[in-house]
């Protein structure tokens, strides 16, 4: 066999490294970005957004409650191998500032509601308002502060329920885009187009409900749910929602102040009162029985169904809502 040259052995073998060095770079650029989201409705926003790209593990599932949610050593392992963690923001996750110090977390913090104009709670049953202007959260921090409110349960003044408008639902949408571009800037291409395709959805369902509320007539459009997480979804879609629990999944408020609502309740002639998917229907219960109010579907605020029922999915979980709504506060 003839014999190869050395110095064309050398460019044989030089070539040979650099496809070999291609070869694993590529295979290195392929694989998943490691991301972490808070909760479930985030999460399926990120992975919507993030596609095969991405591997996702969301700390707080399906019908996971984030006001009271205690994070366990597994989270703090999910975490600490993750590149880039996506949270709402608003004071919304609490506990977050304590697991990401735990886990040694040093990737990109991403704030999902970065943009979004916050509201306030309204004073409201149960001594949960903090309509008082004495403190301004900034929406725009990312967590690093932790106020340790009672394990969570409390959010000083900014509402943190901002994915319950359809129009902030695309901000945190292009959040998300950006977060993942910064994170892995190799298929930050692909994330906008996602992103861009997504926000499409978005928009059409928001004009539809939007035209869904504005064919109920507005003394019609009232009702009664277990906390208070629907504000966004009322000032956006022209809907009055009466909180029975406050802002905290755990509260339980005094005799006084559920006598105050079954009389609004009858005072207004309130069509509706509904159970959340994180709630006890206990008290809602009540309330429809001293009323005589309708008793609606269950719907779902701070957290998705499981997969394979309505609700597994945000846009899911906003047309399933609306149609719960709708039904119940029809003339």
């Amino acid at each position: 066999m003839r014999s190869i040259p050395p110095a064309r052995r050398r460019v044989l073998l030089a070539a040979a490294g650099l496809c070999l060095s291609a070869v694993l770079g590529a295979a290195h650029a392929a694989e998943p970005l490691k991301a972490v989201a808070s909760f479930s409705i985030l999460g399926d926003i990120v992975r919507e957004v993030g596609g095969s790209d991405i591997s996702l593990a969301t700390l707080v599932g399906p019908d996971g409650d984030a006001h009271e949610y205690e994070p366990t050593p597994g989270d703090a392992k999910k975490l600490s191998a993750a590149s880039v963690l996506f949270v709402n923001g608003l004071d919304f996750e609490t506990w977050m500032s304590r697991l990401a110090k735990s886990s040694g977390f040093s990737g990109l913090t991403v704030v999902a509601s970065k943009g979004v104009t916050p509201r306030k709670f309204a004073a409201h049953a149960g001594g949960h308002g903090h309509d008082d202007g004495d403190h301004d959260h900034d929406h725009d921090h990312d967590d690093d502060h932790d106020h340790d409110h009672d394990h969570g349960h409390h959010h000083g003044d900014a509402d943190p329920h901002a994915w319950q408008n359809l129009a902030n639902g695309v901000i945190y949408a292009r959040n998300v885009a950006e977060g993942l571009a910064a994170a892995d800037p190799a298929r930050a291409q692909a994330y906008r187009q996602r992103a861009q395709a997504y926000i499409a959805r978005l928009q059409a369902l928001d004009a539809s409900v939007r035209a869904t509320f504005s064919a109920i007539p507005a003394d019609r459009r009232k009702v009664v749910t277990s906390h208070d997480a629907f504000g966004y979804f009322g000032d956006a879609y022209g809907v009055a929602f009466i909180p029975a629990m406050g802002v905290s999944t755990d509260a339980e408020p005094s005799a006084g102040e559920v006598a105050r609502i079954i009389e609004q309740v009858k005072r207004e002639r309130v069509p509706a009162v509904f159970v959340e998917n994180i709630s006890s229907p206990r008290l809602v219960q009540q309330i429809a029985r001293e009323t005589g109010a309708k008793v609606g579907g269950t719907l779902y605020s701070d957290a998705l169904s499981k997969p394979g029922q309505p609700g597994a999915t945000y846009l899911e979980m906003f047309e399933w809502n609306v149609r719960q709504l709708a039904a119940a506060l029809q003339p």
